[in-house]
């Protein structure tokens, strides 16, 4: 009888939306896999009735992270190089030396990439962090406890945690295939991949060539593409709750129409409470021509911040917080959970919701499941919260380069163009609508909802 134990690694909460609050569980079990959770989390994946096994002693080599950083820089560097354009500066960090230790580090980084900026001297980079990682603790857990359980196949959740390269060198050391998922659609030109695997899945064809131009050294027969499973609840009619039922629990009015402001992160939007206001003050404007609306909030699920306050509190009259269920578990972004109820609250929110404003968020694509449309926030501030910072940078991006045309969106260029746009969609002129599907055709392999059924038929052919 064949091996079909599959260990689904964790190396952080990102992948637990579309790992294990997905029907990616259920289905693998429906194909009589054995899967077990190989758990870095604190969440208790038991509780869910799932098989898994804790990573207690995750900790990297205090080298890793440098060599990390330097692979970064000399990867943005090349393809600076290679494509001539220096949008991929904008993807560096800066560098810190505020205390010795700080600024022996960068200096030390510093070094690495003036000393190794070839292609020979990017592949001694990978090396190292190779041969960093397997002197660790956690490579030496990891391989007992895959010796112990012998499983047919490690599949990690996220190609970017340094934690996931002790556990995936050990199973490659041992003799066991494995695999990567991308878990963002704008992660590949960001120079974010720091496990290598056997094989890589990935959203699209389009990612797939993003993949062989950025990583030369994987191959097509590597490459899978499935889709992801984030956006498959939105074809589940099963997790709708009625309106009634939604606005009663969330406090809304049902006399209104709920448009929805999606928050940012406080790197990417320092503006957003602004952007936020100037919203409001449009609704205010379009409620005294007879409209009856308002603005459901949810902030960005790893923003617990106060910044928002003051808005909240000025225009109680137009704003309803809803905000993200995710347990806070840490200080760092990658440590704050998603759950279950979030992953419904958010399907509901937009269920319920005519529309999305944001600022470049991949939340158009979880409308347009809906057919619902998405306007983008396309203008500076007066008075910016960061002298340097401009939206400009926002969508210059490489993963921006996807969208077919411009009214694939609804742009907002200024504050006085809000209303009328947001009036636009409610009286149904919803002309971005087959744009927007058409880049998430681009972006995700459809139909969206089979994205696990594909994860699951590709693991297969990996293990037969």
């Amino acid at each position: 009888m064949p091996n079909k134990k599959i260990f689904i690694l964790l190396p952080d909460g990102v992948g637990l939306r579309n790992f294990a609050f997905s029907n990616f569980y259920q289905l693998g079990i429906d194909e009589d896999f054995a899967i077990t959770y190989w758990n870095a989390t604190p969440f208790d994946l038991k509780d869910l009735g799932f098989e898994e096994i804790k990573i207690q002693n995750s900790a990297s080599h205090p080298f890793t992270e440098l060599y990390k950083n330097a692979r970064k820089h000399i990867e943005l560097s090349k393809s600076v190089a290679r494509n001539k354009d220096t949008v991929y500066d904008s993807y560096r960090f800066p560098f810190a030396y505020d205390g010795i230790k700080k600024a022996l580090k960068s200096a030390f980084t510093q070094f690495l990439i003036i000393t190794h900026s070839t292609e020979r001297g990017l592949s001694h980079i990978r090396e190292q962090i190779k041969n960093k990682e397997r002197k660790t603790l956690h490579y030496r857990q990891s391989v007992k406890t895959l010796q112990k359980e012998q499983p047919a196949l490690v599949f990690c959740t996220n190609q970017r945690p340094m934690t996931a390269i002790a556990p995936v060198l050990a199973a490659q050391d041992l003799g066991i295939p494995t695999a990567t998922f991308i878990f963002s659609w704008d992660n590949i030109p960001k120079a974010t991949m720091v496990v290598e695997t056997d094989y890589y899945f990935v959203w699209s064809d389009y990612m797939k060539q993003e993949l062989l131009s950025y990583y030369p050294y994987i191959n097509q027969d590597q490459i899978f593409i499935t889709g992801t499973p984030q956006f498959e609840s939105h074809f589940d009619s099963s997790q709708l709750r009625s309106r009634v039922a939604f606005f009663e629990q969330n406090k809304l009015d049902l006399d209104k129409k709920y448009i929805c402001y999606s928050g940012d992160d406080v790197t990417t939007s320092p503006n957003d409470p602004k952007y936020l206001e100037d919203v409001a003050i449009a609704i205010r404007k379009l409620n005294k021509r007879g409209h009856l609306l308002g603005i459901v909030f949810r902030r960005c699920p790893v923003d617990f911040s106060s910044r928002f306050d003051k808005v909240l509190d000025d225009y109680q009259d137009v704003i309803t917080a809803v905000a993200p269920l995710w347990e806070k578990v840490g200080a760092e972004w990658n440590t704050i959970l998603p759950t279950q109820a979030d992953a419904d609250l958010q399907i509901n929110t937009i269920a319920h919701t005519e529309m999305v404003i944001n600022l470049g968020s991949s939340m158009v694509f979880d409308y347009v499941a809906h057919n619902k449309s998405c306007a983008f926030i396309n203008y500076d501030v007066a008075s910016k919260n960061l002298k340097n910072w401009s939206v400009k940078k926002i969508y210059d991006y490489v993963h921006f380069r996807s969208m077919p045309n411009k009214t694939a969106v609804l742009w907002i260029n200024n504050p006085e163009s809000i209303a009328g746009i947001i009036e636009s969609v409610i009286v149904d002129d919803r002309p971005s609508i087959k744009s927007a599907q058409q880049w998430f055709e681009i972006i995700n392999q459809h139909p969206p909802a089979e994205a696990s059924s594909r994860i699951w038929t590709s693991i297969k052919k990996i293990i037969s």
